[in-house]
């Protein structure tokens, strides 16, 4: 096996961890919003037992943890494509091709990996996606919480719970942006 094809086999492992993480990553959204319903679902039955509210932080930074590692994973895939492996290819392929032959459109390869940076509405999709990731991960269960400390009993232990919640949600959130990749 020589160094190109090498090259491209470790390209297809790369690209096939980053495809389970995307699937991986897409199904925790259905999960939070499955655990909403259940602990929503579960509060207003039994009126009275808001503290329950108190579950849907946790389990959001949990999972909403799960989803930012997973995203970060999959775009450290896309910079490790772009980055080391694109390079490396082009370089064997440029010491193979003559001058003559040798354009810059021939040795952009892995041209996806960049192309869809270049689009005009990545920008906005990005910030429209951070904006739905905060909503599902930060703000509903932020929401939650705010329905518990009015309506729910003020005993000290849920008030203490309450903060160290808000806090966990609040570096939840802080990191989401963090990672939120808004540049192109």
């Amino acid at each position: 096996m020589d160094s190109g094809q090498l090259i491209l086999a470790e390209y297809e492992q790369v690209k096939q961890e980053q495809r389970a993480r995307i699937g991986f990553r897409d199904n925790l959204i259905y999960a939070t919003l499955g655990v909403m319903a259940a602990v929503i679902g579960s509060t207003l039955p039994r009126g009275g037992h808001l503290e329950m509210l108190l579950l849907l932080p946790p389990l959001s930074v949990i999972l909403g943890w799960t989803y930012l590692v997973n995203d970060e994973k999959i775009s450290a895939v896309g910079r490790y494509v772009r980055d080391e492996l694109a390079p490396r290819l082009e370089q064997l392929t440029s010491e193979r091709l003559t001058p003559e032959r040798l354009t810059p459109e021939r040795l952009e390869v892995f041209g996806w990996e960049s192309a869809h940076r270049r689009d005009a509405h990545r920008r906005s999709r990005k910030r429209i996606q951070l904006a739905v990731d905060l909503l599902t991960f930060c703000v509903a269960p932020l929401a939650a919480l705010a329905v518990h400390l009015l309506l729910g009993p003020r005993h000290w232990p849920l008030l203490l719970i309450s903060a160290a919640e808000t806090a966990m949600l609040a570096g939840l959130a802080a990191q989401t942006v963090r990672y939120a990749d808004l540049g192109r």
